[in-house]
């Protein structure tokens, strides 16, 4: 494509640079280093326009969506359950994906090199980390939380005291996890490597690259795969094995409940001594508590599936041993699309809550009736200021003009008052 033949054009242009550099002077020719030129915008304007629309619409669908869920659950105290306060961490760590990391991935992508500060560096870094494992952590409490529930029903359920430590747990171990990360990226300008702009080798740039600067090489690759092992491998294992104990818990308990049907064809209920006398025509577990758990292990499977080409590109380019054409290729292409897949997780759990949660679905209607109530109320406000402007200037107007009637009456009426006639007395007579 285009950026083939601009890369060509500079690797070509660079090549005569430093032939010419040699034959002006050959006895400094050994101690020249070589210099390599790339294009200021890593792509062509239409891949260019496609990745910022496709960035823009799950920025936009991610701050809508889970800012709506925090506001359901924080503006309703009904829905301040303990699934649904995790279901608020999670709107919250997806959140702080959509404000620090999709925008400055997107611009990352689209210029050659790292174009912010280190301290953007840093954060960027330690914010997507964090909320990936905040993530990732709460969907190891919801599952652990269903799992009490429904494999073991009668034990003490989780209070919102202990839902708001775990919460607050979950966060300070995500940091701990990525401190060392935060503490070795850097900003660096990479030597001998510039960027130039239409190929404009008078106005070169220093090409900077935001990279984690290890003392030992090795030990960056050592703690990819401790990430790789604590904020994904464990914990979604974990979350499958205890999905897959639920799914099997609610199979036999419905197929136990069928066999004991009677003739009517409800199913009894066999809850423990303790609970007083049988409650007959009631199942075991609810449908809504069934469709309660399809929710959460969508969640938890869309997840696992959106993260995995990024985990897979970040273990290849540090153990595959890849050349330099291949690592441009999949820094300039399949990266972003991995980061976008990625972050598109953010985004579509706000939509997962309103298709499977009625609470939820009923929380979105009411804040879009709210807003167009309080846009039609806005709207009527105006129209009515507007017609009492109208009426006041059209009142003003009609007063002014009445005045001005009656001043050119009085002014038409003042000749007939000299001239009146004299009224005779009787002493005249």
């Amino acid at each position: 494509g285009s950026e083939g033949r601009d890369l060509t054009d500079l690797s070509m242009n660079s090549t005569l640079l430093n032939m010419t550099a040699h034959s002006s002077n050959a006895s400094n020719a050994s101690t020249l280093p070589s210099i390599t030129y790339y294009p200021y915008y890593q792509h062509s304007l239409p891949v260019a326009t496609a990745l910022t629309v496709a960035y823009l619409f799950i920025f936009l669908l991610c701050m809508m969506g889970n800012g709506l869920v925090c506001l359901i659950v924080l503006g309703n105290r009904r829905m301040r359950t303990v699934t649904n306060l995790f279901i608020l961490n999670l709107a919250m760590s997806d959140l702080l994906v959509g404000m620090f990391c999709i925008p400055t991935t997107l611009v990352d992508n689209l210029i050659t090199g790292w174009p912010f500060t280190n301290t953007v560096c840093k954060m960027s870094g330690l914010v997507q980390g964090m909320s990936v494992s905040s993530s990732v952590f709460t969907l190891v409490a919801i599952a652990v939380d269903r799992f009490r529930c429904i494999v073991y029903p009668f034990q003490p359920k989780l209070t919102l005291t202990v839902a708001k430590v775990t919460i607050v747990m979950i966060w300070v171990l995500a940091l701990v996890i990525m401190c060392p990360s935060a503490a070795t990226l850097t900003v660096e300008q990479v030597r001998h490597h510039y960027m130039v702009h239409n190929l404009d080798y008078n106005h070169a740039y220093p090409l900077l690259s935001c990279f984690e600067n290890w003392a030992d090489p090795q030990m960056r690759k050592v703690y990819t795969t401790v990430l790789f092992a604590h904020i994904y491998l464990a914990p979604l294992t974990l979350i499958t094995l205890m999905y897959g104990r639920i799914g099997v818990k609610l199979y036999t308990t419905s197929v136990t409940t069928g066999s004991e049907q009677p003739d009517g064809g409800q199913p009894r209920a066999t809850p423990p001594a303790h609970q007083g006398a049988p409650q007959k025509n009631r199942p075991l577990f609810s449908s809504k508590k069934i469709k309660v758990i399809k929710m959460l292990g969508l969640v938890a499977l869309l997840f696992t599936l959106s993260w995995l080409p990024l985990w897979t590109l970040m273990l290849l380019t540090d153990y595959g041993g890849l050349d330099e054409p291949a690592l441009d290729l999949l820094t300039s292409y399949v990266f972003p699309f991995a980061h976008w897949l990625a972050f598109s997780n953010s985004s579509v759990n706000p939509i997962i809550y309103g298709y499977y949660n009625e609470n939820f679905k009923r929380g979105f209607q009411a804040v879009c009736r709210k807003y167009t109530s309080r846009q039609l109320t806005q709207r009527s406000r105006q129209l009515t200021q507007r017609s009492r402007v109208q009426l006041t200037q059209r009142s003003r107007q009609l007063t002014q003009r009445s005045r001005q009637l009656t001043q050119r009456s009085r002014v038409q009426l003042r000749p007939f008052q000299h001239t009146k006639p004299s009224v005779c007395s009787s002493a005249d007579l």
